[in-house]
């Protein structure tokens, strides 16, 4: 193997990156992987497809919805440590529940463009993610009996998962990037000094 990468020097990753690499690795995940994209396709490639992928700001929106529910419940968490916050963090608990919504809805359409490595990670961050959702939304339900504080907190554990897978997708492995802004329009010294990454993903 090339030890060097776009000019820089590769080593052996660090055990959390292994970790994550894992998914990436994970064979087993093509079938179901592979049921949304191919049920998805169609949609994802029309105008509103488009729209939903982030075409009109130039990347996508996924990563801006996801804001709305991750704030809202790491602020219920910090809510959670004061005497009388207990019925502000209920309250954001359900803003985190009815924001997660339109954050799936824009990681499914992201979904299509994906590449079988990609995917694996998606499947397992989407997985991650659909648990968080039910441990809070059992936590709300919970917070109204006087309780769900451990719930939140597993929840808000399996959000940090989540997250970190991705990141993974979105950084390491580079789905979305330069989707609607070629390389060729740039400038190669802009970019990556004399030797530019090609885009992962092109849409």
């Amino acid at each position: 193997m090339d030890p060097s990468r776009n000019g820089h020097s590769r080593s052996r990753p660090a055990w959390a990156h292994r970790v994550l690499q894992a998914a990436e690795d994970a064979r087993f995940l093509d079938r179901p992987a592979g049921l949304p994209a191919g049920a998805l396709r169609g949609a994802a490639d029309g105008p509103l497809g488009r729209v939903l992928r982030g075409r009109p700001l130039g990347h996508p929106l996924h990563p801006i919805a996801v804001t709305v529910p991750i704030g809202a419940w790491v602020c219920s968490a910090v809510f959670d440590l004061l005497p009388d916050g207990r019925d502000a963090a209920r309250r954001l608990v359900a803003t985190g529940l009815l924001a997660a919504p339109a954050a799936v809805v824009l990681g499914l359409a992201d979904y299509t463009g994906l590449d079988v490595r990609q995917r694996r990670v998606a499947l397992v961050h989407a997985a991650g993610n659909a648990v968080a959702t039910t441990l809070f939304a059992a936590s709300y339900a919970a917070r109204g009996r006087g309780g769900g504080r451990l719930l939140g907190a597993l929840g808000l554990a399996a959000v940090g998962v989540g997250g970190a897978l991705g990141g993974h997708l979105a950084y390491a492995q580079g789905a979305g990037v330069f989707r609607w802004q070629p390389l060729d329009d740039l400038a190669p010294a802009e970019v990556a000094g004399d030797r530019p990454a090609r885009p992962r993903n092109p849409a």
